[in-house]
């Protein structure tokens, strides 16, 4: 209870900030006023006060950077205090163009006793400034006179071409009369003369025709004083009749040494002179009240960037408070439910229905395991009903299988189909099946299907993981590394999270699906083999078939089974057996079960190595057929390194095979390296050195093998049958206790 105490606090204070952000935008959008043209107002209240007269006096303040510690609390303070008729700002008073920036400003501006204006700069252009400025403020550039004197603000952003300003300039110096002149731009025309750590290039105006155009009709024209901002520090120099006065210490970032300080300019203007005085400001901000500061921006921006924004901002809001509570609140048990009882359902009859993206007659480790699957669970007196793609040369009569029409066909040998969830056919058989369970093989496409009639029917959805989705990149129409790294460990958690139970063939890939995020509740089960079909294969047919194939009696057999693709990594085994063939002291073959869209590519490469009578690609086996592949020989080789579990390897272990194979997952928790084969890193040499020891010493051969089959003993197919029937009873229960529905009662005997 003590530790809940301060979460339950942090809770409700994210609760309080939703409010207190909601009830600030409420007052910012009716309570704070909008503005526009304000310079039109200042420079009325400017002519009200000084076109009577030829004497007054102004300050020049530059850098303001929305400074609210420096230039709100202090600068302002003393400018109040002092017999100022107005301000000027020379350049950068916002910290950038952002709408908060603006109206923060604003605020900040009329807390002067005294009217202003402002130069349009560099801060008042960046983030789509522009339009801001123009609507809240006025013109990027424009004149005033008053008091015997005009005043000129120009644009040094490049927002408005610099022809258009010099001949305005032009007219307006040429045909005016006033006894002073002053211009304000934001940018400095002249280099200062003094070491600075921010004296460079960019803060000057880099217009070079625009600078010398401007720096001769001063000349020419007798401008007093131009006004510039940009840099944070304080400059004065003379050239010809015109003072250069640069001028950044109104806030921003300022060093508070000799050359970096807080001032401002005081200008007094009398009816023949006028003088220029800086005001020095011993002030400085904390580092800790600077940064409050800019969280306090921060926060103010939030509620200026319009009201869908605003809405999001606090939906985002929202969820951290949910997640918040969640976290704290709910109770939560990361050990399994060991209270569930699956008992109601042994016995019991279950409707299974299966959705996959691929299936016989098209060969892979999938289908085969789903059709394991279901014919053990028919043995078990369960009703089982696959949804699969069509295929051109499939069974012509299916009582168990639910064909779904293809949209595309894809692959050298159209293996990859792309079935149609959107016929509505398969969703009423599947309704009138009445499914206990729906059972769904991947985590896309049919698979989605599956786990949307899930939901609709209420019943619980199990996924199997059969398929490592990041080494099919080569696939996907999208680049590699964003698949491979992001959409598809994002794509299994998300799914599997969805559903009631997930089945894992190996511990190594529970341990991945843990490590990605994935939460439900899971079962390691290895696919099942048909065990005593290869017992049955004899000798005879072993002879009959090596004769047919032209393989010697003293040829060492190699067997590998694989689907020919990329992900295979069937380009490294091509390549180690061009090594092994010079090395080895025996003849051997290798014989390559399997077909697929690399099939010529990988022939090509194979003549490439003169492996023609070594390297032979069998193509595809029929799989009542395989187990006498499987006996034929002596070694089983493998480098696919995209396994979850590696059920071929298994079944090469029921043939009495011995196996060399790549360390991966899948693999590591099926091949024990020195027991029942080995297992190497990607390196062919090392992975060649293991294949030629089982080639050379027949005793440790002969020993991995009868460990082989002892190993291969525990995966029959009727052992994996009652596996699932346990998970599923499982999965049911926890279901049914979750959404509180009535658990069956066992049927009598």
């Amino acid at each position: 209870m003590i530790r809940r105490k301060p979460l339950k606090l942090l809770f409700y204070l994210c609760l309080l900030a939703i409010i207190l952000l909601v009830g600030y935008k409420i007052y910012l959008d009716y309570f704070e006023p909008d503005y526009e043209a304000v310079h039109t107002e200042q420079i009325d209240r400017l002519h009200a006060d000084l076109d009577d007269t030829s004497e007054f006096s102004f300050a020049v303040v530059g850098n303001i950077n929305n400074s609210v510690g420096v230039f709100e609390r202090k600068i302002i303070p003393m400018l109040n205090n002092t017999n100022l008729d107005f301000v000027i700002s020379a350049g950068n008073a916002v910290s950038s163009g952002g709408e908060d920036k603006y109206r923060a400003i604003y605020r900040t501006l009329n807390q002067l006793n005294m009217p202003y204006l402002l130069t349009f700069g560099d801060n008042e252009f960046s983030n789509f400034g522009s339009f801001r400025f123009y609507e809240h403020f006025g013109p990027y550039f424009y004149s005033f006179r008053t008091g015997n004197s005009l005043f000129i603000f120009l644009d040094s952003t490049g927002k408005t071409p610099y022809r258009w300003q010099l001949r305005w300039l032009s007219d307006l110096l040429s045909q005016d009369e006033s006894k002073h002149r002053f211009a304000f731009i934001a940018d400095p025309l002249q280099k200062i003369h003094q070491e600075t750590l921010f004296d460079n290039e960019d803060e000057y105006l880099n217009n070079f025709k625009f600078r010398d155009a401007l720096v001769k009709l001063f000349r020419q024209h007798n401008v007093d004083a131009v006004f510039s901002a940009n840099l944070p520090l304080f400059s004065e120099q003379r050239h010809g009749p015109t003072l250069y006065v640069a001028t950044g210490g109104a806030g921003g970032l300022v060093l508070n040494n000799e050359t970096s300080f807080y001032h401002f300019v005081r200008v007094d203007v009398s009816a023949d002179h006028i003088e220029t005085s800086l005001k020095r400001l011993n002030i400085g901000q904390h580092p800790v009240f600077k940064q409050l500061e800019s969280f306090w921006f921060f926060i103010h921006s939030l509620f200026y960037v319009g009201y869908v924004n605003f809405l999001l901002m606090v939906c985002v809001l929202g969820l951290i408070i949910i997640k918040l509570y969640s976290a704290i609140f709910v109770d939560k048990n990361y050990y399994p439910d060991f209270d569930l009882d699956p008992t109601p359902w042994r016995g019991k009859t279950l409707r299974v229905a299966m959705f996959t993206n691929n299936y016989l007659p098209f060969i892979g480790g999938v289908p085969l395991s789903i059709e394991r699957l279901r014919r053990g669970l028919t043995a078990l007196k369960h009703e089982v009903k696959v949804v699969a793609p069509s295929y051109r040369d499939q069974a012509p009569e299916e009582t168990n299988v639910l064909r779904v029409p293809s949209l595309i066909s894809m692959g050298a040998q159209r293996e990859f189909r792309l079935a149609n969830i959107f016929v509505t056919r398969i969703r009423r058989r599947i309704r009138a099946f009445r499914p206990d369970v729906i059972h769904v093989h991947h985590p896309i496409w049919l698979g989605s299907l599956g786990l949307w009639m899930a939901r609709r029917l209420k019943v619980p959805a199990i996924y199997t993981y059969h398929t490592r989705l990041e080494h099919y990149a080569h696939f996907v129409p999208l680049p590699g590394l964003i698949f491979r790294n992001l959409i598809s460990h994002a794509l299994i958690k998300r799914f599997a999270n969805k559903c009631d139970g997930v089945i894992i063939p190996t511990y190594s890939a529970e341990e991945y699906l843990r490590m990605i995020g994935v939460k439900t509740m899971a079962f390691v089960q290895p696919t099942g083999i048909e065990f005593d079909a290869f017992q049955q294969v004899t000798d005879e047919q072993i002879m009959a078939l090596r004769k047919e194939l032209g393989i010697g009696s003293d040829e060492h057999v190699f067997i590998s089974v694989s689907r020919l693709s990329t992900e295979k990594n069937i380009d490294f085994m091509v390549e180690a057996i061009a090594g092994l063939k010079n090395a080895a002291r025996k003849p051997f073959r290798f014989l390559m079960i399997g077909d697929g869209h690399e099939r010529e590519r990988l022939q090509q490469k194979i003549n490439e190595h003169g492996l023609q009578n070594n390297f032979i690609l069998l193509g595809s086996v029929p799989p009542e057929d395989m187990a006498l592949y499987y006996r034929l020989g002596d070694t089983f080789l493998f480098a696919s390194v995209s396994e979850t579990q590696g059920m071929v390897i298994l079944e090469a272990m029921a043939a009495s095979l011995p196996v060399v194979a790549v360390r991966s997952s899948g693999i590591d928790d099926v091949v024990r390296d020195g027991y029942n084969g080995f297992k190497t890193p990607e390196n062919r040499e090392r992975w060649s050195e293991a294949v030629l020891k089982l080639m050379d010493d027949e005793t440790l051969h002969r020993q991995l093998a009868d460990n082989a089959l002892d190993f291969a003993k525990g995966y029959s197919i009727d052992s994996f049958a009652r596996d699932m029937e346990g998970i599923y009873g499982m999965v049911l229960a926890g279901y049914h206790k979750q959404s509180g529905k009535t658990v069956p009662q066992p049927e009598a005997d």
